[in-house]
């Protein structure tokens, strides 16, 4: 099939249109443009001071956080999808919706319940020292959970959704036909899942990856309560408690090399992976029936991320409203609800109208410059809020 050519407009039209890309992507681009000429010509440079001291520890923990973040959103959102899609188990109509909840929680907000869980003073320590007559943090070992790992477990609950989404609206797509054709030349059901199935879904399952890192990079609330020098971290100590915004905008140019990585790692992990069906005799995979051991193995799956990712933080949540109603039932409550409201409601509708336009635009006035326009203007979500902030 061959690809849809663009609608026919008028020049005076193509032009109007590529003006106003060229708008978006300016607004998108100036403050990265001003971020490096900051970085670059800075009133006072501490350039050599942050690569001898913070820098190289911020790079690493920021790439640690990446990697064991992406390491944990593809295992539980892949696995995840793939059984509410293949197969048939008690609760699979539930976990459909429901493995999406923990995107609705922010990660700094799980943080601040996994704290309250895990801490020393927390009820699970408290209750481990009750039972075993422990009376100090000497008597027994507890990983602690403001760390590094303990961030990486909090960020894969909550943003594995971004990889599960995409994953299984691929594999809803793929025909039984090729899984039939794969049993057919002796290869099993897990073989024929990592040689035909996965390697199917593998540019959606890369740009849910990509979704998942770009939100882990521009992070600040988690990995601060948890005490991890990331970049994001060091973006705000240089610049807010030191004043130096010029030593800020050079480790914000740190940070867009990664931002950059990721977004070649997308567009390399799409690249000439365009399937189609080549059988009319296209049928949606009938779902295995579990029975036993594995249906209890698919509904533990399945259970476990939504139980971390969202029931838990729900409980604490609940129960801490419910003890502090008074104090915090305030008119401030409501004036941060509607700022809230409001401010979300403005950006989503700015979004929206911007991607409508850009997406409709590459469609009609069919010009190479807008597409690299379109793209410009894309880096606005990949680029971390902290570092836009140093350049506006």
């Amino acid at each position: 099939m061959t690809k849809d050519a663009p609608y026919r407009v008028s020049q005076g039209t193509s032009r109007l249109w590529l003006i106003g890309g060229l708008i978006v992507a300016a607004i998108v681009a100036a403050p990265i443009i001003a971020i490096a000429w900051i970085a670059l010509f800075p009133s006072e440079n501490i350039w050599p001071h942050l690569i001898s001291t913070v820098l190289p520890r911020q790079i690493l923990n920021t790439a640690l956080l990446m990697l064991g973040n992406g390491l944990g959103v593809l295992v539980i959102g892949v696995s995840s999808a793939w059984l509410v899609t293949t197969c048939r188990f008690p609760g699979r109509p539930i976990f459909e919706w429901a493995l999406l909840l923990p995107l609705a929680v922010p990660a700094y907000i799980v943080a601040f319940v996994y704290t309250d869980i895990f801490e020393f003073a927390g009820v699970f320590q408290t209750s481990l020292r009750g039972l075993f007559g422990w009376e100090s943090a000497q008597d027994y070992l507890f990983p602690n959970i403001r760390s590094l790992g303990g961030a990486i477990f909090v960020m894969s609950s909550v943003l594995y959704p971004y990889v599960y989404l995409l994953a299984r609206a691929t594999f809803q797509e793929q025909s039984v036909c090729m899984l039939e054709a794969s049993r057919m030349l002796g290869r099993g059901p897990w073989r024929t899942f990592f040689t035909v199935a996965l390697p199917l879904a593998r540019p959606a399952i890369v740009v849910g990856l990509a979704l998942a890192l770009m939100e882990t990079l521009a992070d600040f609330g988690t990995v601060d309560f948890f005490a991890v020098n990331t970049l994001t971290v060091g973006v705000f100590n240089v610049w807010l408690n030191m004043g130096n915004a010029g030593g800020a905008a050079q480790i914000s140019l740190v940070t867009l090399a990664f931002v950059i990585a990721l977004l070649a790692l997308e567009r390399i992990g799409r690249r000439g992976q365009r399937y189609h069906h080549t059988s009319t005799r296209y049928r949606p995979m009938p779902p295995f029936e579990l029975r036993g051991l594995r249906a209890a193995g698919a509904f533990t799956v399945c259970a476990l991320p939504i139980i971390a990712g969202f029931i838990i933080p729900a409980l604490v949540l609940s129960r801490h409203a419910i003890v502090h109603f008074e104090q915090s039932w305030t008119p401030a409550f409501f004036i941060f609800a509607r700022n809230s409201i409001f401010l979300a409601g403005l950006a989503a509708a700015g979004a929206v109208t911007l991607a409508v336009f850009l997406a409709y635009g590459r469609r009609i006035a069919g010009h190479t410059i807008f597409g690299a326009l379109s793209r410009i203007a894309m880096l606005g979500y990949a680029v971390p809020g902290a570092v836009l902030a140093i350049g506006v």
